[in-house]
């Protein structure tokens, strides 16, 4: 989730087709997206497998100690930017557009719905889905990754995320349950997107942009960690439309000009 190595390639490929000769859009597109998901899915099964194994204070302590990875891993990503008035207003538009689509409870209401359809005694599914997504979604190497995928046909990004969230996938399966599973379908829609409307917006995803966009990413991560702390609840969901403010912003800085 270190994005400032990754945005160089952007400035590599000003006139190069978004495929290669021989590749299907699928192929070109999507590649690493779903070696993502399958890696989620991979590692939510050997979490669940290990359920149960692994002492509660263990759990606790790792749980912790993988918290304090994700404020650092956040941090990273949100002091390596320029435009720090951009970044604030893009978080405050974007909050105030996130509580009035209420993200946060419609992502909550769909765990409660997994849960009464797949839950067992005890499990938490409803937080292990919502937490297992935010986390894997918001994250810069999520945007940097997809958009790479869509720009050049480069996966290599999504190929090391999909590593650390195969990784992440055992130790929250092992914690919370089946829902981190269904994180897999989140990811899969989430990046699939970017990736598929990159090619629709190449001319307005330079290196600046997508730089102000993981900058808020990492301040999102930073909150996703104090929640896995429990140091306060704080609705990252209803912060997601943030992301994409320096996008719009840029789009229309652009259309002006």
């Amino acid at each position: 989730m270190f994005p400032a190595p990754f945005l160089l390639r952007f400035s590599r490929f000003p006139g190069r087709p978004f495929c290669r000769a021989g590749q299907s859009l699928r192929e070109a597109f999507l590649l690493g997206t779903i070696v993502n998901t399958i890696a989620i899915v991979a590692g939510s099964v050997l979490g669940l497998l290990f359920r149960g194994g692994i002492p509660k204070a263990y759990n606790q302590t790792v749980m912790q100690a993988m918290g304090l990875a994700v404020i650092l891993i956040g941090f990273k990503s949100a002091l390596q930017v320029d435009d720090f008035l951009l970044v604030i207003f893009s978080l405050a538009i974007g909050s105030v557009l996130g509580e009035g689509l209420k993200i946060e409870a419609h992502l909550e209401r769909l765990g409660q719905w997994l849960q009464r359809r797949f839950a067992v005694a005890g499990d938490g599914i409803a937080h292990g889905f919502v937490t297992a997504s935010l986390l894997f979604c918001v994250g810069s190497m999520a945007i940097v990754g997809a958009l790479e995928s869509g720009l050049s046909g480069n996966h290599q990004t999504l190929f090391a995320k999909s590593v650390l969230d195969g990784i992440t996938a055992i130790i929250f399966a092992s914690t919370f349950g089946i829902g981190v599973i269904f994180s897999a379908v989140a990811v899969f829609l989430y990046q699939g997107l970017i990736t598929l409307t990159a090619s629709f917006m190449r001319e307005f995803l330079v290196p600046a942009t997508i730089s102000q966009m993981s900058a808020v990413g990492g301040l999102l991560i930073i909150a996703i960690g104090f929640n896995m702390l429990e140091i306060k609840r704080i609705r990252v969901g209803n912060m997601l439309p943030a992301i994409f403010m320096p996008l719009v912003y840029f789009m229309l800085r652009q259309l002006w000009a």
